[in-house]
């Protein structure tokens, strides 16, 4: 059972955590990952702006301008991922979100390939870190932690400029 103070804690973190934005790119049903996903970061304390299937890339863009968001959450299981998420980064620094971090996890590619072929492909596509099939919501919410905390100490924004 949860105390009153344990869900103002978690209240106050997500009030000072990051946001994200979370979806399932392109023509893609397959939400359930996603939405445990979703789940996870929420009771990490972050705040999490979820889009839903069937989302194009320009939503991703527009809904992080929108809400000030510090990382954008990529799913897809379709294997249509690669083709989905080319010039993702592009549309992002087009909106002036150069420096916001990008993730993108699932099953991305048709076809038996090898994992680091694929994960290289999408880091070169200006993907901050790539998820095969199978991830773990704990390495998932280790990588956010961490790349949060590295930007902090660089002093890059990962928000918006207006």
């Amino acid at each position: 059972m949860t105390s009153a103070s344990d869900r103002d804690s978690a209240t106050d973190r997500a009030s000072v955590q990051a946001v994200i934005v979370t979806g399932v790119i392109g023509s893609d049903t397959h939400i359930v990952g996603n939405r445990i996903l979703s789940m996870a970061l929420e009771r990490a304390g972050y705040k999490v702006v979820s889009l839903g299937a069937l989302t194009p890339a320009a939503d991703f863009v527009k809904a992080a301008i929108e809400t000030d968001a510090d990382a954008i959450l990529v799913s897809s299981l379709y294997g249509q991922g690669e083709l989905d998420c080319r010039g993702f980064r592009d549309l992002c620094v087009e909106a002036g979100l150069d420096e916001i971090l990008l993730y993108v996890g699932g099953n991305l590619v048709v076809g038996k390939q090898s994992w680091p072929e694929v994960e290289q492909r999408f880091l070169e596509m200006g993907f901050d870190r790539a998820a095969p099939p199978g991830t773990r919501l704990e390495t998932v919410l280790d990588w956010l932690a961490q790349d949060l905390a590295a930007r902090r100490l660089r002093g890059t924004s990962n928000r918006h400029e207006a």
